[in-house]
């Protein structure tokens, strides 16, 4: 009977986020409907556009990656108690440090590559530790100091990169060093010139590396133990600011890495940004579609890079403009995050179902 019901209960955690997509879908083809466009065609071109041809395939994990990256971010510092709205700026400072390492730095591969890459993330990882050291030692909220560093950041990028980076009248860094790059050529032809790189390997990785430590390491026990209960973590001998702030520069690496290989996986330079990539707000979606657990953050940027990336192919495909789009997206990842929701609407069939197994 007790394996019965586990069986049960697992297909019914597995049930949820299936029909939370479904309701979803549905939810924006009605939206399709109702602006006279076809929803078939309109989904058929946006599966299409994901997994149609090699190149689509590529260039959707690519969009994925960076999504793995902040999305791991923030929630690891939910987890450890924190709201790291900052993964913005960290993931502008990340791209920064592996820029000025790649443009200026002319190294063999083997050194120069690495060094770009673990410099982007102690830039991320440095910006975040401010976060973190003005919580700790000043009482400052987390929230309103790492919000405003997402635009000292941008700011301070786009003066390094324009005063030590750029040739005259250029709004573009100029091209990192081959040295430094971290495509993967053999990948990049087999995906038909998709932009195939190491970061989605490293992504991967990080999302072992998030379980590990949190899960698996007395350092990670310390890290949730001052997030569910400072006072209480404090009473049992644990240094509170000091892992505050560890915590902030944990969840800065992991945001410095998905701008390291925006630049030095995909772009090859660093340009002047009148705005933000957007990329640290999505990883709050991530997180928060993703239960801020390493696999269910995964999980959730397969589908928010896959949507998004396949956005264009509903537009090219059926004439389904922006807007509609958007709903469509929207309503999927509505669904997604409100559990509460699809369970009340399943949990009449889920009673029967649950009568009849244990009858049986």
């Amino acid at each position: 009977m007790e394996v019965i019901k586990k069986i049960f209960n697992e297909k019914r955690s597995l049930l949820v986020p299936v029909v939370s997509i479904v309701l979803g879908l549905l939810i924006g083809a009605i939206a399709m409907l109702a602006g006279g466009y076809n929803p078939i065609l309109a989904y058929s071109s946006l599966f299409n556009r994901v997994i149609g041809s090699s190149y689509h395939m590529g260039e959707t994990i690519r969009a994925i990656t960076p999504l793995i990256f902040t999305g791991l971010a923030v929630a690891f510092a939910f987890r450890t108690g924190l709201f790291n709205i900052g993964v913005e700026g960290q993931f502008v400072m990340g791209m920064t440090g592996a820029t000025l390492v790649g443009v200026l730095l002319d190294l063999p591969w083997y050194i120069h590559g690495p060094l770009a890459v673990i410099t982007g993330a102690i830039f991320g990882g440095i910006w975040a530790g401010i976060v973190g050291y003005l919580k700790a030692k000043r009482g400052v909220n987390e929230v309103i100091s790492s919000i405003m560093l997402n635009w000292t950041a941008l700011y301070l990028a786009n003066f390094i990169v324009s005063k030590f980076l750029t040739d005259p009248g250029q709004q573009k860094s100029r091209a990192i060093h081959e040295s430094a790059l971290m495509n993967i050529e053999w990948l990049v032809q087999l995906m038909d010139k998709a932009r195939i790189h190491w970061g989605t390997f490293v992504a991967l990785a990080c999302v072992l590396i998030f379980y590990v430590i949190l899960w698996r390491t007395k350092q990670g026990y310390e890290l949730r133990a001052v997030g569910h209960n400072p006072d209480a973590a404090l009473y049992a001998g644990m240094n509170v600011n000091r892992t505050i702030v560890k915590s902030m520069m944990i969840s800065g690496v992991f945001a410095g890495l998905g701008g390291v290989f925006e630049v030095l996986g995909v772009f090859g330079n660093q340009t002047i940004m009148a705005a933000s990539p957007g990329y640290g707000f999505d990883g709050i979606a991530v997180a928060l579609l993703g239960g801020n657990t390493p696999v269910g953050v995964l999980l959730a940027s397969i589908l928010f890079g896959g949507l998004s990336y396949g956005s264009a192919g509903m537009s090219f495909g059926a004439g389904v403009p922006q807007e509609i789009i958007r709903i469509v997206i929207g309503s999927v990842i509505f669904f997604v995050a409100a559990h509460g929701i699809v369970k009340f609407i399943l949990k009449p069939f889920m009673s029967k179902r649950a009568k009849r197994k244990e009858a049986a």
